[in-house]
């Protein structure tokens, strides 16, 4: 009804009193944020924290099997930073954009696969077609939920049951054909994956950037729509998305010593998710470290290179169930101390007093009592002058005076 959408379109800038262009620079979300920018001191101490852990268990490692930082041993140890760094880039940045993307682990087991079919065809001739389906695929489920602006959860799990059935259709390992190595490029291949999380996590610390991106992060009713730009950004991250964890994948087959065994990838999902919260991007969206991701990714790898170490069997399962319970306390770490604080020199505008009573019955509506002095309205009947005594027994005033008819005779 007319009445509710007046106040349902009003911008909150005008709402609260407080010019525009102050919002700009103070509100982290001007549109609907919190007074206040995001704190960034929480990523700082808990990367903090993380590196440490990563001291610790590399120094573990060395302690029980130096070869392992040494050598072919470590180029495979770096490469496996790489590939699972891939797909916790593909987790992370549709985290970021609020629409995670749970299909990742299936995409990429998918590329591992037909990367272990087609490899002896050339690395190029089997990763372009790889690419075209993944970058086709991303773009279908970015539609789906920008179009229908449903959670990004839902739409990707639709997804990657898809997925599923295709690796079903697989019923025995397959060995990795060609003759492509990764471990001869390993350590640019770190590089690169290391450049590219600390520049997008320095990048997402710039307020407008961390604004944009995590636009899509629903403020007020999930349902509701938040417009063109959160929408196109969303589809961008969610191809994105798709497409690094096909490259994980790949880099994933190419580097391991045995065939590539079928299944649902799903535990690959929980691993890269897992991980890209415990480095301290939040579930919610938007809120991100700098060098969390990197830092993450390489404490689960040597940590894994440790347990070979030690000849335990630790599934990714239980280590993606264990890394993602502690990376949703990281989330509510980093929701609680990194929500803005309240800017001090913002003062919003006094409004107009709310009236007493039932006040704003709907969003239009108001029923605002003005009471006025009982003496303003004119009398009715006639006021005397003078108090004069009445007596009980006296005749009416209309009786005593002369009657009208018999003056106009």
């Amino acid at each position: 009804m007319g009445y509710d959408e007046a106040d349902r379109t009003a911008s909150p800038e005008t709402s609260s009193g407080v010019p525009a262009a102050v919002l700009e620079n103070v509100f982290d979300d001007p549109s609907h944020g919190e007074p206040g920018r995001d704190r960034i001191a929480v990523h700082v101490v808990w990367e903090f924290l993380l590196l440490a852990g990563l001291a610790a268990v590399t120094w573990l490692l060395w302690r029980e099997d130096a070869d392992a930082l040494r050598g072919g041993a470590l180029k495979t140890l770096l490469v496996d930073v790489a590939g699972l760094g891939l797909l916790t880039l593909a987790a992370g940045l549709s985290l970021r954009a609020a629409a995670v993307n749970l299909a990742v682990g299936p995409v990429a087991l998918a590329a591992a696969m037909h990367f272990a079919e087609q490899g002896d065809r050339g690395a190029r001739e089997a990763l372009l077609p790889a690419l075209a389906v993944a970058a086709v695929g991303g773009l279908a489920l970015a539609l789906v939920v920008v179009v229908l602006h449903v959670p990004g959860w839902a739409a990707s799990l639709a997804g990657a049951a898809g997925v599923i059935v295709y690796l079903e259709r697989r019923t025995a390992p397959v060995a990795v054909q060609g003759e492509y190595d990764p471990r001869r490029t390993a350590l640019y291949l770190f590089v690169g994956f290391a450049a590219v999380a600390v520049l997008g996590g320095l990048f997402g610390a710039i307020k407008p950037v961390r604004r944009l991106i995590g636009r899509f992060r629903p403020v007020t009713d999930p349902a509701r729509r938040r417009g063109a730009v959160a929408a196109v950004v969303t589809a961008l991250a969610l191809v994105g998305s798709t497409v690094l964890a096909m490259l994980g994948g790949v880099l994933i087959a190419a580097n391991g010593d045995g065939p590539v065994a079928p299944g649902t990838g799903l535990d690959w999902t929980v691993l890269a998710v897992g991980t890209v919260l415990l480095g301290g991007t939040s579930a919610y969206g938007r809120r991100g470290g700098v060098f969390g991701t990197l830092i993450a990714v390489s404490l689960v790898v040597v940590f894994l290179a440790w347990t070979v170490a030690h000849d335990w069997s630790i599934g990714r399962w239980a280590l993606g169930g264990a890394v993602l319970g502690a990376g949703l306390l990281v989330t509510r770490l980093v929701e609680t101390f990194g929500r803005p604080r309240p800017a001090p020199h913002v003062t919003a505008v006094p409004g107009p007093p709310r009236p007493a009573g039932d006040g704003r019955i709907s969003t239009g509506w108001t029923t605002t009592p003005t009471p006025e002095p009982t003496d303003t309205w004119p009398s009715v009947l006639p006021v005397r002058e003078t108090d004069t005594p009445v007596d009980a027994w006296e005749a009416p005033r209309w009786e005593s005076e002369p009657r009208r008819w018999d003056a106009d005779r």
